[in-house]
């Protein structure tokens, strides 16, 4: 393929917008602040089946318990602590997906699919959004979409149509399937472990999800890309020539190597399922099986050890900042646990939805998702702030674990493709050459149709009382 000279990715993500850890600071003063104006309390909780169940009538006030400000410091190397577990099996996943990247399989994957659908736009639209929604809900594929986006944005220029369409073939496909996150182990692996649920259970309704949101992003995005073609001027182009030509390689196939590294990808998973349904597999058991199958893919891959290393190390410094949200997150839990605010935020917050419908409560909990990814642009970090507390809270009002999951999973995967906090997402625009504003005006009446597909969702959840619990 050749074109003019894509940007310099590495260059690229260095544009982040509003930075996300000054804001979890900000939050972190404001959380040890309240320790000395919002009353201390507690509930009582017993065991129930194996999980940690709240009493809802044992709530009382206690003797308030600030916290000072050298702790306000301590308390992100104490969230760091808290959060290890769950840090370390971020690195190590993200490691086996870097070595998997340095196979080259997913990109001769991707370069083989452009070349057998460069002339037939009908069908290389879906067929690469599906591919990159099944990324995004097996491996959370976000910052990896920014080599694609280099390669698409111009091919779907020189196929007639814009750079918006090569930029949501990538972004809104990953989107979709990270938000459905049938199997992620970064948001549901997270959140279903915090809320003690069986990992990755509940995974039919989320297959159903999945399916329902990519055929929504295929129809959004092909409706786009037909007005454009059928009028060129409707489309936006960016700083790329709207007559750019590229150039493929119509003999292009796939290795072998790369067909076998991608089959064991594929058995990972099978894998996975087999260990977490049979064994209870947990957060140690997939880190460690990723971290057998990221070797297998490499030896298959033909990359020394030496490279298997490097590939290993490479993946998961993308996950670096990832991985200190999620301390940072955990410090602003530390805090309140040492004011003992927990437990009252709990009980105020129950108060206020116990008279409403427990399907609205879980409306309101998608709701408050949705505008918290603003502050914790992590999937991962969201999860290990917020189910703490909306696991316990749907408990209290009559909303289920697993249908709380499922509204952190929409919230937080939506909120992706809107929020200048989101790092990723920015560095993405900016390669594709578009302005935040100008995609914002093109993909807001997808976001609200995701809203309602959010919504409708988690009704259904709520009626057939997802769960098991």
């Amino acid at each position: 393929m050749s074109n003019k000279p894509a940007p310099n990715t590495e260059e690229v993500t260095e544009s982040k917008g509003i930075n996300a850890f000054v804001l979890i600071f900000i939050v972190i003063v404001i959380s040890a602040i309240l320790t000395y104006i919002m009353p201390a309390g507690s509930y009582e909780r017993s065991e129930v089946d194996g999980r940690t169940v709240v009493d809802p009538t044992s709530f009382s006030f206690t003797e308030s318990s600030p916290v000072g400000f050298m702790d306000v410091f301590n308390s992100v190397h104490l969230g760091m602590i808290e959060g290890a577990s769950i840090i370390f099996f971020v690195f190590m996943v993200g490691g086996a997906f870097g070595i998997l990247k340095a196979t080259g399989a997913l990109d001769a994957l991707v370069t083989f699919l452009t070349v057998k659908l460069a002339d037939r736009g009908t069908l290389l639209i879906p067929v690469l959004m599906l591919f990159f929604a099944a990324a995004g809900t097996l491996m959370g594929m976000a910052e990896e979409t920014l080599v694609y986006i280099g390669i698409l944005v111009p091919l779907a220029i020189a196929l007639r149509f814009d750079a918006i369409t090569g930029f949501a073939i990538v972004s809104l496909g990953a989107s979709v399937g990270f938000s459905a996150a049938v199997m992620n182990p970064f948001t549901v692996g997270v959140a279903q472990g915090v809320a003690e649920l069986p990992t990755f259970s509940g995974i039919g309704l989320r297959l159903a999800l999945l399916a329902t949101l990519y055929i929504a992003a295929v129809w959004y995005v092909w409706r786009h890309a037909k007005k454009v073609k059928n009028n060129p001027k409707l489309g936006f182009y960016g700083d790329q020539d709207p007559n750019t030509t590229v150039e493929l390689d119509q003999n292009f196939k796939m290795e072998r190597r790369h067909k076998l590294v991608l089959i064991v990808f594929l058995i990972n998973f099978i894998v996975l399922i087999f260990g977490v349904l049979n064994y209870g597999w947990y957060i140690t058991e997939i880190a460690g099986l990723f971290l057998l199958f990221g070797i297998l893919m490499g030896l298959i891959g033909k990359l020394t050890p030496g490279g298997i290393a490097d590939s290993f190390i490479d993946g998961a410094k993308l996950l670096v900042p990832g991985a200190l949200v999620i301390g940072f997150a955990q410090a602003i839990l530390v805090i309140f646990q040492s004011g003992m605010l927990m437990d009252t935020i709990l009980y105020y917050a129950s108060g206020v939805l116990e008279n409403l419908p427990a399907a609205l409560s879980a409306v309101g909990m998608f709701v408050f998702q949705l505008f918290f990814n603003f502050l914790i642009p992590s999937g991962s970090g969201q999860a290990a702030l917020t189910m703490p507390i909306m696991a316990p809270l749907g408990d209290l009002i009559g909303v289920t674990r697993q249908t709380a999951v499922l509204a952190y999973q929409l919230g937080d995967g939506i909120s992706n493709i809107l929020f200048p906090t989101v790092g990723f997402f920015m560095a993405g625009l900016a390669l594709a050459g578009i302005p935040w504003g100008k995609w914002i005006k093109w993909v807001f009446p997808f976001a609200l149709l995701q809203v309602g597909i959010a919504v409708v969702f988690l009704l259904i959840a709520h009626f057939i009382n997802y769960g098991p619990f």
